[in-house]
This record gives structure tokens, sequence and C-alpha cells, in this order.
């Protein structure tokens, strides 16, 4: 999988994931993809100061991603 591909496959899964992310008033948004095994994200919204973004970042949205894009190895949320 090219790094295009990577990424096209990594907003697939994230726009997959949005719609819950928005029902509770959050968002998420692609910052960057590096080696292509390492996504960083930002959670948005009500997701920044929500007690389980740990475990929404960690089921749903990795868990997501790698259903994409099997070879990346870890998510992680940047905060501003």
């Amino acid at each position: 999988m090219t790094s295009e591909e990577i990424k096209l496959n990594v907003e697939k899964a994230l726009a997959e994931i949005r719609p819950f992310l928005e029902s509770d008033g959050g968002d998420i948004s692609l910052v960057a993809i590096e080696d292509d095994r390492l996504v960083k994200v930002q959670l948005e919204g009500a997701c920044v100061g929500c007690s389980v973004n740990q475990m929404t970042l960690k089921s749903g949205v990795k868990m997501t991603i790698k259903k994409y894009v099997p070879q990346i190895e870890e998510v992680i949320n940047i905060q501003k």
C-alpha cells in the first residue's frame, strides 16, 4: 500500500467514526501519518474534555483504522 493509499484509507476510517463522535458533540481530524505506521489525530469539540476519550481512541478509532490499514501500529491524539 502506498503512502497515498494509506492516507485515503485512514480518511475513510475517520469518516466511518465521525458520525458517532458528532452525535456526542465531538469530531476528529487527521494530523499526520508517520512512517506509514503511526497515525496522529486530533480529537475536537466535546471529545477534548471527555473522560473516556482514550478508550474511544484505542477501542474505536484505532480498531477502525486498523480495519482499513492493518499495518498501522499506533494511533495517538495530539492536543492543541
